[in-house]
């Protein structure tokens, strides 16, 4: 493992751990997967999940995955076995993401860049084929560009 591994590792192991003490962490967000609702570079507020209880349809939550913590938004929660599993996709992402087991969220985005708050037009059911043509003009003006 490198340096810059191990240096992610931590940081995902502080930040989880704080998540679990109830206290809300501030993350820069990485990334075009929730574009334009979450811009890379934007600072999110993510409040441990168990503070206002399970998380429904149209949330952006924090998944905890292998190598760090993901946001994205609950589209659909099923029922497996009479076990709550989520299922969450990237606002400008193709495809959902496999079912998550309720105990791999570990937050809910409660805020934007300081707001206290969550504007309610942030929580409506994205246009997820505008999102993904948005992202793909982005990075093809980006590889233009340079």
């Amino acid at each position: 493992m490198g340096k810059t591994e191990r240096q992610l590792n931590d940081l995902k192991n502080v930040s989880l751990g704080l998540l679990a003490e109830g206290k809300t962490i501030r993350i820069r967000a990485h990334g075009y997967s929730m574009y334009p609702a979450v811009k890379p570079g934007t600072v999110i507020l993510i409040e441990p999940v168990r503070k206002k209880g399970p998380p429904a349809p149209g949330e952006i939550v924090a998944i905890k995955r292998k190598n760090g913590i993901i946001v994205h938004r609950i589209v659909k929660v099923i029922n497996e076995e009479g076990k709550r599993k989520y299922v969450a996709r990237g606002d400008s992402n193709a495809y959902p993401d496999p079912p998550v087991d309720a105990e791999m969220i570990v937050g809910r985005v409660t805020g934007v860049e300081g707001l206290a708050f969550m504007p309610e037009d942030f929580k409506k059911k994205p246009a997820y084929f505008i999102n993904r043509l948005r992202v793909i003009g982005i990075h093809l003006r980006n590889k233009l560009r340079g």
